[in-house]
């Protein structure tokens, strides 16, 4: 497995651009933030600890791990982010909002940006060589958090 240092790295490659950054400080938490939604949107119609689960929480553990694995102050910002997220989809959903349209036009908006900024960048998105840079992306972001609050990965 490669260590979090060599994912960061590779992936900065193709993220050199600085239009292509800024566009991917909006479009990659907005992203990771509908497909959280989306799988919000599926009950699991079980109740663990007052909380009502759906797939998004298993999904979240098993992500929360992998980032886990890698750094654990990684783990640690991406399980606030996450948390964040949760709240986010918990609160729409308790306003009305259906959750699952606004994770598909946030999820398309999104995308449609990435590839703008690759297209400035002049470079394929990583995910196209390894789907794991999915979720490198976020921890690239991250990354960049800790680094101006001086968190060691």
């Amino acid at each position: 497995m490669k260590t979090i240092h060599q994912w960061l790295e590779e992936y900065g490659v193709s993220h050199q651009n600085s239009t292509n950054k800024i566009i991917h400080w909006i479009c990659v938490p907005s992203i990771f933030f509908s497909v959280i939604a989306l799988l919000y949107s599926v009950s699991l119609h079980t109740i663990l600890f007052n909380v009502p689960l759906t797939v998004a929480h298993i999904v979240l553990f098993a992500v929360l791990i992998y980032y886990s694995l890698l750094s654990i102050p990684l783990g640690i910002g991406m399980m606030a982010f996450s948390l964040i997220c949760l709240t986010l989809c918990n609160v729409l959903s308790m306003l009305g909002f259906k959750l699952w349209l606004v994770a598909l036009i946030v999820f398309s908006f999104g995308w449609i940006g990435q590839f703008i900024g690759h297209k400035i960048e002049g470079k394929k998105p990583s995910f196209l060589k390894d789907l794991q840079f999915l979720l490198i992306g976020p921890a690239w972001l991250m990354h960049s958090i800790f680094k101006k609050l001086n968190i060691n990965l």
